[in-house]
């Protein structure tokens, strides 16, 4: 179908903010949330909620949830002692509710030298923290949501914004699927593939840590009396290592071993900090009991004991996720833009949102790469075209057409 009267005035409205976005894009850039910073996440809270809040929104901070406590002392935790809230923001309108869904926070130091969006020659590039995962999506999601209200189009959707989506949500994931269950679709405004494409299928992932507790001996007067704990690890991260099996949709990656404090003294205790992946639940049920049955009981010597945290389900490309996945795509034809279909590995918040009942398409953001390293980028353009393809898609969901 082509673009209605009104569908072309939605894009006209954000193709006339094109240098705005980019300076607010430059604005929430310079921000750092990376880390758990509690202040720049606080500040870039309020921005984006007052942005929300002047479009008629309701605006709550739900408290987050804590974590495990194990998961604290894991090799790359930066949780802070106080779990982070996420704010809901809730507007009335027509139409199913529609949830949206993006991240504060990035995985960038806040005190590191890559801290500001620096545009590349040419214009069309720029380089920043966040810049595509996610403060470009969510730029592009206010964007479209501002442009819908402009031209008296009023959905209704619900926004929630979490502050720990790079550490696995574990303080947001209650709230995240409350908030789903009382909505018909989700929109994540994660960063699509370079090429554009739109994930529409992605694997479960968890955490896992194994700790093994043996005896220490000095190893030259007294080496039978010990037990060494990192061979107790040793072996156990060989046999589960050996469950892996991308093909079958199994993927297990041991990645942190710790252990011992001297090569003259039998270690008594190790660990090994492990995740992993799974395409279906089969395949979480395989690893669950894979892993699990690595513990011994407590009397054993050496003794291992299992923690692990499967917190993100896997996202099928079931039949409601295709048909708003085909929806989009339609919009996007009719914008001018191709929307082909593609996987990832990687996990976000749309697993646990469509693990509480609801379609859930995840990557509307911009068009970017190089995540989670000095060198994310971001394509400027797509900010405008894929804010145009959000108030499109929402103006179609909230229609019925």
């Amino acid at each position: 179908m082509a673009l209605s009267t009104l569908e072309q005035k939605l894009v006209g409205l954000v193709a006339a903010r094109e240098t705005e976005l980019r300076e607010d894009l430059a604005r929430w850039v310079a921000i750092p949330t990376g880390g758990g910073h509690t202040k720049g996440l606080d500040a870039y809270r309020q921005i984006v909620t007052g942005r929300l809040s002047a479009l008629g929104a309701m605006v709550r901070l739900e408290p987050g949830d804590q974590r495990p406590d194990w998961l604290n002392d894991s090799p790359n935790s930066d949780a802070e002692s106080t779990p982070p809230p996420t704010a809901v923001c809730v507007a009335e309108g027509d139409g199913p509710r529609i949830m949206l869904c993006g991240h504060l926070d990035t995985v960038h130091d806040p005190a590191g030298p890559f801290d500001r969006l620096t545009i590349e020659p040419g214009g069309q590039r720029a380089r920043g923290p966040g810049a595509a995962d996610m403060k470009g999506g969510i730029l592009v999601a206010v964007a479209a949501l501002e442009a819908l209200h402009a031209a008296g189009v009023r959905p209704a959707w619900t926004f929630a914004l979490n502050s720990d989506e790079e550490t696995g949500s574990y303080c947001s994931d209650r709230v995240l699927r409350q908030v789903a269950a009382g909505c018909s679709v989700g929109l994540v405004f994660e960063p699509a593939l370079p090429d554009g494409s739109l994930v529409v299928e992605r694997p479960g992932s968890g955490q896992f840590v194994l700790e093994a507790f043996g005896r220490a001996a000095h190893v030259g007067r007294d080496f039978s009396a010990g037990v060494n704990a990192i061979g107790a690890i040793a072996s156990r991260v060989l046999e589960i290592s050996a469950k892996a099996d991308p093909a079958a949709g199994r993927i297990v990656n041991v990645g942190v071993i710790r252990g011992g404090v001297a090569t003259n003294v039998v270690p008594e205790r190790a660990s090994a900090w492990g995740n992993a992946r799974f395409s279906s639940a089969e395949a979480e049920r395989e690893l669950a009991e894979a892993i699990d049955a690595l513990a011994t009981s407590t009397e054993a010597m050496p003794r291992v004991s299992v923690k692990r945290s499967f917190a993100r389900p896997a996202k099928p490309m079931t039949p409601g996720v295709e048909r708003l996945a085909m929806l989009a795509r339609r919009a996007a034809e009719d914008l001018g833009q191709s929307l082909p279909f593609g996987k990832t590995g990687g996990v976000c918040d749309g697993n646990n949102m469509q693990a509480a009942g609801i379609p859930v398409i995840d990557t509307l953001g911009v068009r970017g790469g190089g995540l989670h390293t000095s060198e994310e980028w971001i394509e400027l353009p797509s900010l405008v075209q894929r804010a145009q393809l959000a108030a499109v898609l929402m103006h179609r969901l909230s229609s019925g057409a």
